[in-house]
């Protein structure tokens, strides 16, 4: 019999996309609960206790009450959420960090799905570190731009709201200024880094899509300009297959750096752009919901399940 999958908050925006894109595969059976049941406590615990993979797309305090239900059953765990990407017993489920990631992803109980923004910038910078290239001291700033279905329910409803007017803007809106984002732990703690990056998310109006910008100053490089960080990439992810390294051109465009490129699949594109002064621009982009949350969710799922990683996936 193919092994049992239950996605709790099928009905959420991760919840969703994960459905629409495990719908139709035979190697897994795809638990539901009724539209009348779903909600109920009861039935859930009942129904993630007989799966053999669930997957979490809950907010974080829902999240840590399921993965209570979990310990005393064989039921192996996904959180989508925030709440266990820095604890202890669970695995960081971002396939691509380190060599050794997939096996841990693997034989875990217990894995913990990563944000988009912090996928993207641990792709970017944990090789350069580990490259020598740049200090585990070295003060780190990002500027990242996220379609609105970044922020779930409560940030479309706002930007489709038509009285708001939000969809018409011509500009990015930053956000979380007043705060510390719930990205930031994970990325200071995967990044191998001493220090928390300046992170600044900002939200533009279109539904999906992201560009995350990592701007490096000359000074803080360590003897290597664009094209050895380039050559560092590629080397990295030369046999990965949702990770393309594109080409090293001297010359953009306006449409070159398109937030939405990637939209509908589960890849993120990496791009190096070296200034004639000796700055780094180091871009990523990826859909929110594909390879920021959905796919690498897939990605873990099939790991876990013993089968082919790229099983079901938009590359």
């Amino acid at each position: 019999m193919p092994p049992k999958v239950y996605i709790d908050g099928h009905v959420g925006t991760t919840g969703l996309r994960i459905r629409e894109w495990l719908a139709g595969r035979n190697d897994i059976e795809l638990l539901t609960l009724a539209e009348a049941q779903r909600k109920s406590d009861t039935a859930r615990r009942a129904v993630l206790a007989e799966s053999d993979v669930a997957i979490l797309c809950l907010p974080d305090a829902a999240s840590r009450e399921a993965a209570e239900w979990a310990v005393h059953t064989n039921t192996r765990l996904i959180d989508a959420s925030t709440a266990h990407r820095v604890e202890d017993g669970w695995v960081y489920g971002l396939p691509e960090l380190q060599p050794d990631q997939r096996e841990a992803i693997r034989q875990a109980k217990y894995v913990a799905n990563p944000g988009c923004y912090p996928s993207a910038f641990l792709l970017l910078v944990r090789p350069l570190l580990e490259a020598g290239l740049l200090e585990k001291h070295t003060p780190i700033s990002i500027h990242a731009l996220s379609g609105y279905s970044g922020g779930g329910r409560p940030l479309i409803e706002k930007w489709e709201a038509a009285e708001l007017g939000l969809g018409s803007l011509v500009y990015e809106a930053p956000y979380a200024l007043e705060r510390v984002h719930k990205h930031v732990p994970e990325m200071t703690k995967y990044s191998l880094l001493d220090n928390a990056p300046h992170f600044v998310p900002a939200v533009g109006p279109f539904r999906c899509g992201m560009r995350v910008q990592v701007p490096i100053h000359t000074g803080l490089l360590q003897g290597g300009a664009g094209d050895t960080i380039w050559e560092v990439l590629r080397e990295r992810y030369r046999h990965e297959p949702f990770v393309r390294v594109l080409p090293n051109e001297q010359q953009t465009n306006e449409r070159r750096f398109d937030p939405q490129a990637c939209n509908d699949t589960n890849r993120i594109d990496l791009h190096v752009a070296p200034h004639p002064a000796g700055h780094v621009l180091l871009i990523a982009i990826l859909d929110n919901l594909g390879k920021g949350a959905c796919g690498v969710a897939i990605q873990n799922l099939n790991l876990m399940l013993g089968l082919p990683e790229t099983t079901g996936l938009p590359a």
